[in-house]
């Protein structure tokens, strides 16, 4: 049975706030088996015989219902977030930088942030990959940089999620 890796966005940093034991109960009386949460911050392992697809519908539908807000998720199987990690192409430990992983579900929204790449000065970098924009930043400027300003914006939160790559590393654990 595969397992699942399922992205909240915007979850107790966004001004959505619920507790994960909460949302483990939410997903584990729908039938979801295998319900393990990742921090505070909407990560979400779990296992299911449906397709990522199908799940993520699942998904928004049941936390939806359940927390009385408008859900998005993004859903991978964990082998999916291995490669993803392997292929960041900078080195992920700097100091003094972040390092993490824009997850985009909209191709022409990828292609779209990607080319600001061209707007960013040397201390902020981006990298598109395969349905991810890997991004660098320093720390204290995650926020109020190019990238982190445009992605803030309404029009993105239903097709993207950031993760730091420390937070993908302990998904795959």
């Amino acid at each position: 049975m595969p397992r699942y890796a399922a992205l909240l966005r915007g979850v107790n940093v966004g001004g959505i706030t619920m507790k994960m034991a909460d949302v483990r109960d939410a997903l584990e009386a729908d039938g979801f088996t295998g319900v393990t949460t990742i921090l505070a911050s909407g990560n979400v392992l779990l296992d299911s015989t449906e397709p990522a697809s199908a799940v993520k519908e699942r998904l928004q539908q049941v936390l939806g219902d359940r927390f009385g807000y408008e859900a998005w998720v993004l859903v991978y199987d964990l082998d999916t977030i291995g490669h993803i990690i392997a292929a960041f192409p900078w080195e992920p430990e700097i100091e003094g930088v972040h390092s993490y992983v824009m997850f985009c579900s909209d191709p022409a929204v990828l292609t779209e942030l990607a080319a600001l790449g061209g707007e960013l000065d040397e201390s902020e970098r981006i990298a598109a990959g395969d349905g991810v924009l890997y991004w660098q930043v320093p720390k204290s400027q995650t926020l109020g940089s190019p990238i982190g300003k445009t992605t803030g914006k309404k029009r993105y939160k239903s097709t993207t999620t950031t993760r730091n790559l420390r937070t993908l590393h302990k998904l795959v654990r």
